[in-house]
């Protein structure tokens, strides 16, 4: 009885979150993370809210409260870093974030008493390590993902750099961000709450621009300068960490620091390899096999396993073995390069670019366009029976397979609509 009240209290809100492109598989498990994270009447509150960014008075309409009621429930909410609080030209703004990268990590990017975080970190590995639906939801559909790999920029030569564009690099989207927010690492705390945790650096979360302002705001991240941020992340060279930030060209808002033992993203990439769940960069590396001696240390430093050694086939000596890259699986981050003393490994580019949303609402747009849930982001006010109405109506249409074709096209996905948001937000 007791499970099936708390799935009734917080079906509505698990509906909400899989509106948006990135969703949350209903499970009990997730019933169970959300009954700690929101209160019943939160979570009743929280599943009318729009996808798209909202003031006090769009949520104050929504709820039918009074100004007072609702500006002190949208604090409370960001205070906890439910909502992302957002400030645009002096007036507060809202987004409720996806589970991931949103509220989820954000429950675990500092110590709190006001959670039990050690049985929260429990549910999340059982939701997202043992149980699949969410990761491959998450990662594992349409061509367009949430994150994307940064190149290890210590590898880079003269001639590499000049093919490496300023958002593709880590270093430039720290030195270019309005605010910077330092946080515990979601992945390597949820694993030390399970004695599982590695030694990598735990204080090496990155937030920028104006996720950083609201997590710094309500204290979920520590406030820091370029600089102190570029020493972090020569730390995160220095213990062989990849960097997986937000698949976006302008205003990138979080790269993770990530090891292959504990981080999602990396767990995902080895689990996952045929759906492609992390974006590579532009670069594969080359092994020239004449200098390898089969030292194995790419192997150990490859976080998702792209590297394995090999017979060398040399009749002269019969047990000698080599580097093979299994190029399905590579990140592209380059760490391999780094870790050979032979230097045997070079960086070459791609045969075909990977291709960048502009900003966040361009990757939402495509990544909605190709999981089907575009209508969702059109009728936004679910409060509303016409815009559910209409969404159900809209989604049949969108399913129809002339319509997905075109939708699902790559000029429509990315030329054409970046060059629309682009003139929209001019």
């Amino acid at each position: 009885m007791a499970h099936h009240t708390l799935k009734n209290s917080y079906s509505h809100l698990a509906d909400r979150l899989n509106r948006y492109p990135q969703g949350a598989p209903s499970s009990q498990l997730l019933y169970n993370i959300l009954a700690i994270l929101f209160s019943e009447k939160e979570a009743e509150l929280v599943a009318q809210l729009p996808i798209k960014p909202f003031n006090a008075q769009k949520a104050s309409q929504i709820w039918k409260l009074n100004m007072t009621k609702t500006r002190k429930i949208l604090e409370e909410l960001s205070s906890r870093a439910i909502l992302v609080d957002l400030d645009r030209e002096g007036e507060s703004v809202y987004v409720l974030p996806p589970p991931m990268a949103g509220f989820f990590e954000f429950s675990l990017m500092r110590t709190r008493g006001d959670i039990d975080q050690k049985v929260l970190s429990e549910l999340f590995y059982q939701y997202m390590n043992v149980e699949e639906d969410f990761i491959r939801e998450l990662m594992g559909r349409g061509g367009t993902q949430l994150g994307r790999t940064f190149i290890h920029e210590p590898i880079l030569t003269n001639e590499d750099a000049l093919h490496v564009l300023d958002y593709e690099r880590a270093t430039e989207v720290i030195k270019t961000a309005s605010h910077i927010g330092i946080g515990s690492c979601y992945c390597r705390h949820k694993m030390y709450h399970l004695d599982k945790a590695c030694d990598a650096p735990m204080d090496i979360c990155m937030t920028f621009n104006s996720s950083a302002a609201s997590l710094t705001k309500h204290g979920h991240a520590r406030q820091i300068d370029s600089a102190e941020c570029l020493d972090l992340l020569q730390q995160a060279y220095d213990h062989n960490l990849v960097q997986f930030g937000e698949n976006v060209r302008q205003e990138v808002n979080f790269i993770c620091n990530c090891c292959g033992c504990c981080c999602e993203a990396m767990i995902a990439a080895r689990r996952f390899t045929i759906l492609n769940p992390v974006h590579t960069t532009n670069f594969i590396p080359e092994i020239e096999q004449q200098n390898c001696t089969g030292c194995s240390r790419c192997v150990n430093v490859c976080p998702v396993e792209a590297i394995a050694l090999s017979s060398a086939n040399d009749p002269k000596k019969p047990t000698r073995k080599q580097a093979t890259l299994f190029e399905d699986r590579c990140l592209g981050c380059g760490l391999c390069a780094r870790a050979c003393p032979e230097e045997a490994i070079k960086l070459k580019l791609r045969s075909e670019r990977v291709l960048t949303p502009l900003n966040g609402v361009h990757r939402a747009v495509v990544m909605a366009i190709e999981r089907g849930k575009l209508q969702n982001l059109i009728f936004d006010n679910q409060a509303l029976f016409s815009h559910r109405a209409l969404a159900a109506l809209f989604g049949v249409i969108l399913r129809l397979p002339p319509i997905k074709q075109v939708m699902a096209s790559k000029q429509i996905k990315s030329r054409y609509l970046e060059r629309l948001i682009e003139r929209i937000e001019t």
